[in-house]
């Protein structure tokens, strides 16, 4: 024990430094306060994972945890697109997930916005135009294909900051 002890002494920290930030950060209170002024009411969101590889799940579901912490500034995910202000897609589009994709949509009560996250469902990822396995019979695409497509995060995967920063410019720009 003494050993270890030593030895994380003489190591010190190796994790890396937060990059630095260009801009200054909003406040908790400054976000609540734009989300009330454009919608009148908490941000729902839902999500659709339409074929992806999980990658930009994580980092979703990153946004839940403390840190980030998405709930705290207003913004909540639904499980029901008939309660949801905002559709989150991400993956290409499985032959599969095709109609799920379309119906959920249909499901989503108008004004609605669709924010297309990753690659993969930006421009197809790796299944497109030829690229590593190319497009296959099992895929479809990127969801502007199926659905209209109001903003696009690119990433593979995005970072939780830059989902974040899309979400909310997807909204003031809605």
């Amino acid at each position: 024990m003494i050993n270890t002890l030593s030895r994380m002494i003489r190591t010190g920290i190796l994790t890396q430094p937060l990059p630095p930030i260009a801009h200054a950060t909003p406040t908790v209170e400054s976000l609540q306060h734009d989300l009330w002024k454009i919608l009148g009411r908490a941000l729902s969101i839902r999500h659709v994972d339409a074929g992806s590889c999980n990658a930009c799940e994580l980092e979703i579901h990153a946004l839940n945890n403390p840190y980030y912490n998405l709930e705290g500034i207003g913004i909540k995910f639904v499980a029901s697109p008939r309660h949801a202000d905002l559709l989150l897609v991400t993956g290409p589009v499985f032959i599969n997930m095709e109609e799920a994709l379309r119906r959920t949509y249909d499901a989503i009560p108008n004004p609605k916005i669709v924010v297309a996250i990753g690659d993969c469902a930006t421009c197809g990822g790796i299944s497109a135009h030829g690229k590593i396995i190319g497009i296959t019979y099992a895929t479809r695409g990127p969801i502007a294909s199926i659905i209209p497509v109001n903003h696009t995060i690119a990433g593979c995967p995005p970072t939780p900051t830059a989902i974040m920063a899309g979400i909310l410019e997807a909204i003031a720009t809605a």
